[in-house]
């Protein structure tokens, strides 16, 4: 047992943190800070199932709140941290209350990027989707037969659009890039996902971005698009992308990026400091970072917790992401960036599909569509380090475990 862990976020990677070490038996004393007002939880189903009312918030919860007391976790809600001071190990709260530490972790996350006032942003019936009271704001705007404009045509955008289609709302999307999905996958998956967002009544408008938000009495009620033409809205849902909260690591004078910068031990530049999840920025095959994606804030936090306690295994990211739409399971293994040549094989099962990623001819991620195979497979492959033979991919009749032999 040594000096206290403060977490800064009560987020997935801040939970993660303090259940791992106590699984590890480590039982040092744990403060985790948290800005919201209930206690840790998963967000993906918030802009699913919960949205929809499939499922209630006691089942978003990692714990019962009864847990935190029982493994010697304190837990403070609805209150920031305003300042850390390095050198004498103190965080500074809101309300002018000093919490000391012998190590401090930043599980910070990131902000959904909003719209700037002058064209619109602070209007009424404008929402981001982040945590639970934006999806408690949004759930009384989801009325069958009301029009809904959706500003993004990445993952949020369109999980957002398959939610509201599903709910009898009508649905527009709007993507100032040339197609859907432009910065995280090929064009090939973005074909399949605009074909089926297409099946279920959404309209998408692609090359298209918003010139401004046209208000009445305060509230949202039309849109003016950068080709010209105006539609009328009832409410609008900005999925622009994210950005990392680290501005506490900046005002202490931590080394920051696009997010603050770790080893592969999860260690800021300094070593009494660490951070994980969506905020930190790590290395990886020789580059830095940074992975939005639950997966990584749960394995990397994990990583973190037995480096805190001793060990000294260096942190291996094995990128996987997914995206429910409708009855569509779109999972991702591994990371495209920087891919050059991609090869798509038409999976066993009906409407099934996989894109292959190539990076100077080496295997570097997966797209599956209704394809649990074709996941499992290159989740497999990019952990073995196995190359795939491209006849057998290229075959549909092949199976796919020869991959592996």
């Amino acid at each position: 047992m040594t000096g206290r862990l403060v977490i800064i976020g009560g987020g997935q990677a801040g939970f993660a943190l303090a259940a791992k070490l106590r699984a590890l038996k480590d039982a040092r004393p744990i403060t985790i800070i948290g800005s919201e007002d209930v206690i840790p939880y998963q967000r993906p189903p918030l802009s699913k199932k919960y949205l929809l009312g499939e499922m209630e918030f006691d089942r978003l919860t990692f714990r019962p709140e009864s847990w935190f007391a029982e493994h010697d976790v304190e837990l403070l809600l609805s209150t920031y941290v305003e300042e850390i001071d390095r050198e004498t190990r103190r965080v500074r709260m809101q309300d002018g209350a000093v919490i000391e530490y012998d190590t401090l972790a930043l599980a910070t996350g990131s902000t959904p990027r909003t719209l700037p006032a002058s064209v619109g942003g602070d209007l009424d019936g404008v929402f981001t989707v982040r945590d639970k009271r934006d999806a408690d704001l949004l759930a009384s705007e989801m009325k069958p037969g009301r029009r809904l404009l959706i500003i993004g045509g990445g993952y949020i955008g369109l999980e957002a659009a398959a939610v509201a289609r599903h709910l009898g709302l009508e649905v527009t999307l709007i993507e100032m890039a040339d197609r859907i999905l432009q910065r995280v996958a090929a064009k090939e998956t973005a074909d399949v996902m605009r074909d089926i967002h297409a099946g279920h009544g959404v309209v998408i408008r692609e090359k298209t971005g918003l010139h401004k938000l046209i208000g009445e009495n305060g509230r949202v009620r039309a849109a003016e698009l950068s080709d010209g033409s105006t539609i009328d809205v009832d409410f609008v849902i900005v999925g622009i992308g994210v950005k990392p909260n680290d501005e506490l690591a900046q005002q202490c004078g931590l080394e920051v990026g696009n997010g603050v910068i770790v080893d592969e031990f999860a260690r800021t530049s300094d070593p009494s400091i660490f951070a994980m999840g969506d905020c930190a920025m790590l290395p990886w095959k020789g580059k830095r970072i940074r992975l939005e994606s639950v997966q990584n804030a749960v394995d990397q936090a994990e990583a973190a917790a037995a480096v805190i306690a001793g060990g000294t295994t260096p942190y291996d990211a094995k990128p996987w992401f997914w995206s429910d739409q409708y009855d569509v399971k779109l999972q991702i293994a591994g990371f495209n960036m920087g891919y050059d040549e991609t090869l798509v094989r038409k999976g066993a099962r009906e409407g099934s599909l996989s894109i292959w990623y190539f990076r100077e001819g080496r295997f570097i991620a997966v797209d599956a569509i209704n394809d649990a195979k074709a996941y499992v497979s290159g989740k497999k492959l990019l952990e073995t380090g196995i190359e795939p033979s491209r006849a057998v991919l290229a075959d549909p009749a092949a199976d796919l475990k020869q991959l592996l032999a």
